[in-house]
């Protein structure tokens, strides 16, 4: 027959309870391949229920089926260890050394259960590759997995006690009490805690959940908040228009009355002025009767050419005093009395009420902006404001 090779890969001959290349394979009824031991003590520990089952498919056998050698699977195991040979690897920082090297340590890829040694590559398969001992991935954890009282691996649980124990605690001190495979322990804890895990997970999505509506909040309220400011700004900006049309209103009458003033005070000068020379010229005409030395004529004077008919010295003196009495009177309260006067009555009213309906506007916006948020001290039915805008375009 001719001789040919088939290329196979090593990690098709590791066995899924101690994960490393097949010791005498055996193959259970539903296919799957198992070393001898580790299958046979998997199924040790389930005497107790008469059930045998598969570690990975958990199909059940009844009766325990009777197991023999793979050869074909124990010739490829045999061709993978010597086609595809693995190097020593140093070990780095945290890398669990082998116990076996001296000098510089190489990482350990087992841990032995029973020599409660660990072994690198080419020291395992040196002294270890022939013993039927438990081995799993090499762990710096050796020592907490070995009871201290019997030096045996921790492979029972107490449920009694919730300790891990060997084989000789059950007969021990653990005698009677309720206890279990540390697999089956494990794995029903590994459940536990997926179920944690599921429970976990769904607290996390509750909580961001949460965070995603406060983030949407928090939005919310600045537009909110940038609403009611523009809606302030625009309110404010109405009420000073308002008052500056006012202002406005007030300057053109001050204004008015200020031109009218001045045409009236510019008419009077030019008479003033008549006034001025009829006053000196009646001054130089009293001089010289107060001049003469005829008592007579004084006395019984008729006309002088005074503007009037003086017919005595008393009628002079009163038309003297008459005549002082021609003046103009100062200016500059007509403003005040122009503002008292635009302040008073319906005008005050309207100027007022603009501004208290403004207020009432303001008012009525933030209030309606706040009754949208979470603050209950102001979270009530917004006022209604159409009246309000109405009185304020007035």
């Amino acid at each position: 027959m001719a001789d040919f090779s088939i290329s196979v890969a090593e990690d098709q001959f590791i066995c899924p309870i101690c994960l490393d290349l097949l010791k005498e394979p055996v193959t259970v009824p539903c296919g799957h391949s198992y070393c001898m031991s580790c299958i046979t003590g998997h199924w040790n520990q389930e005497d107790q229920r008469r059930t045998y089952s598969c570690p990975q498919c958990r199909k059940t056998f009844m009766p325990r089926p009777v197991l023999g050698k793979n050869v074909m699977i124990a010739e490829m195991v045999e061709k993978v260890k010597k086609t595809e040979p693995r190097d020593a690897v140093p070990a780095g920082p945290g890398d669990v050394k082998c116990d076996v090297c001296t000098g510089r340590k190489n990482k350990a890829f087992k841990s032995c259960l029973v020599c409660l040694n660990s072994y690198c590559q080419t020291h395992f398969e040196e002294f270890h590759s022939d013993k039927q001992h438990k081995v799993i991935d090499a762990t710096g954890r050796l020592k907490q997995m070995i009871c201290q009282k019997h030096d045996k691996i921790l492979e029972v649980f107490c449920l009694t006690d919730q300790l891990f124990i060997c084989v000789l605690c059950v007969m021990d001190e653990h005698r009677n009490h309720e206890t279990v495979s540390a697999a089956e322990e494990k794995s029903k804890m590994q459940g536990h805690l997926r179920k944690m895990q599921r429970t976990y997970q769904q607290k996390i999505q509750k909580k961001e959940m949460k965070l995603q509506e406060l983030r949407e909040t928090v939005e919310s309220h600045k537009r909110s908040a940038q609403a009611a400011v523009e809606d302030s700004e625009k309110i404010f900006s109405d009420l000073i228009r308002s008052i500056e049309r006012s202002r406005s209103e007030v300057t053109q009458l001050i204004r008015a009355q200020e031109r009218a003033s001045v045409s009236r005070a510019e008419e009077r000068p030019e008479r003033l002025k008549q006034e001025i020379m009829d006053l000196r010229t009646n001054k130089t005409e009293l001089e010289q009767l107060s001049d003469t030395d005829d008592h007579v004529h004084l006395l019984q004077v008729t006309e002088l050419d005074l503007g009037h008919d003086i017919h005595s010295y008393y009628e002079l003196c009163c038309y003297i005093e008459k005549k002082d009495l021609c003046s103009i009177g100062r200016g500059g309260r007509y403003g005040k009395n122009i503002i008292s006067q635009f302040f008073s009555g319906r005008s005050r009213f309207t100027i007022l009420s603009r501004f208290f309906v403004m207020l009432v506007l303001l008012f009525c916006k933030l209030s309606e902006h706040y009754s949208q948020t979470n603050f209950p001290i102001l979270k009530r039915k917004p006022y209604k404001v159409t009246k309000y805008k109405r009185m304020a375009d007035i």
